[in-house]
């Protein structure tokens, strides 16, 4: 047996054992990149961000972008030639980047679904249902998604037209937004949605034979889901979703992942949130999918503003992004996590009751607290 060494005296012995200790349990809450699915950390912008813009999100750890592709932009008149200008910008810059896109594809033209007022107040219209009525509104929506594949899967023609960029074909759709809530189609339907997504799967395996599916992301708990209307203004998450099995026999072979919108004025109501939607999967005997959270956020506007429960200051916004992120973190695996995207990257007034406070950024690009706070998890530099 050697000589053992001398042991330090008593009050180092106790630093160090502290000392130990706080960097174990920094260990325990410090997220592992390489615990975490890839692309894990996304972002969501309002505005379309310059490539100087997205190459500073990559730097600081953005790994995924996920854009509007809105049917009602890009084909605005019946017969007319396409516009994906918007889109193309996006896809562009993002590409040069090295940044993920997954594309949310939504919002019928008046030609193909009739519009409506969206009920309360204020002036907004969306499409009355969703484009599955008549044989009509089902030929034009397939027609829609076969142009977008053809246009940015695999061969596309925008990459052909950009030789300049990597090809980097996407691959991955998620098919609308919030189709339980009146703002983005003002007559909710569950059985209307488990017949769009099975449209949606043979329209886009048509053209890209490896082409993937994310549901739509789904507004957890809107107000308006408590109404006794008829017809619904909206639905819980969980009641979309069970209903949308139900109705829709084979469903579960037409997507590989299911998106969740869980915007809540307290990180804390995340927690049941997240697991009643786990829960509805297993009933369905569907608890293998993974869980997206396609948007997630709050805004830097003062706290207190009126009609605004995300509005929490620009250090709250923060806390609430840090707090929620050590969630997603820590229940990563158990919940089946794949991917959070923070909604947004910039503000913009106007658009709903928190976009003119929900980015990380500010007019000018300016970075606040929230954005620092997003580095630290996605391990990049600001």
């Amino acid at each position: 047996m050697g000589k053992q060494g001398k042991r330090p005296p008593r009050r180092v012995r106790i630093r160090l054992g502290a000392l130990a200790a706080a960097l174990a349990a920094l260990a325990a809450f410090a997220p592992s990149a390489s615990a975490l699915p890839a692309n894990f950390w996304g972002v969501s912008p309002q505005a379309t961000p310059s490539l100087e813009q997205f190459q500073r999100l990559r730097a600081g750890g953005v790994a995924s972008v996920r854009i509007p592709i809105a049917w009602s932009a890009v084909q605005p008149t019946e017969g007319g030639v396409p516009s994906f200008g918007g889109v193309d910008q996006l896809v562009a810059g993002a590409t040069q980047a090295g940044i993920n896109v997954l594309p949310f594809i939504y919002n019928a033209p008046a030609w193909a679904v009739p519009q409506a007022h969206v009920p309360g107040p204020g002036m907004a219209r969306a499409p009355k249902t969703l484009p599955v009525k008549t044989g009509a509104q089902r030929s034009a929506w397939t027609n829609f998604l076969k142009l977008v594949v053809g246009r940015y899967g695999p061969g596309g023609t925008f990459w052909a037209e950009n030789r300049s960029l990597p090809e980097t074909p996407i691959r991955t759709w998620q098919i609308w937004n919030e189709p339980n809530f009146k703002y983005f189609v003002t007559r909710p339907n569950p059985a209307d949605y488990g017949k769009l997504v099975t449209i949606s799967f043979a329209a886009l395996r048509s053209v890209d034979p490896h082409a993937q599916i994310v549901l739509a992301g789904l507004f957890a708990e809107p107000i308006e889901a408590t109404f006794k209307r008829k017809p619904p203004q909206a639905y819980f998450a969980t009641d979309f979703l069970e209903q949308m099995y139900r109705s829709t026999p084979g469903i579960r072979s037409k997507f590989s992942g299911v998106a969740l919108h869980p915007y809540t004025g307290k990180y804390k109501r995340l927690t049941p949130d997240i697991e009643a939607v786990r829960a509805t999967l297993r009933r369905n005997h569907d608890g293998n999918k993974g869980l997206w959270i396609t948007e997630i956020g709050w805004s830097s506007e003062p706290f207190g503003q009126e009609h605004d429960s995300f509005a929490k200051g620009p250090a709250g916004q923060a806390r609430e992004l840090k707090a929620a992120f050590s969630l997603f973190v820590h229940n990563a695996v158990k919940w089946r996590l794949q991917r959070i995207y923070w909604f947004s990257v910039d503000d913009q007034p106007n658009i709903c009751n928190f976009c003119g406070g929900s980015g990380l950024f500010g007019p000018g690009f300016v970075p606040k607290k929230s954005w620092f706070a997003y580095v630290k998890f996605a391990g990049g530099t600001p």
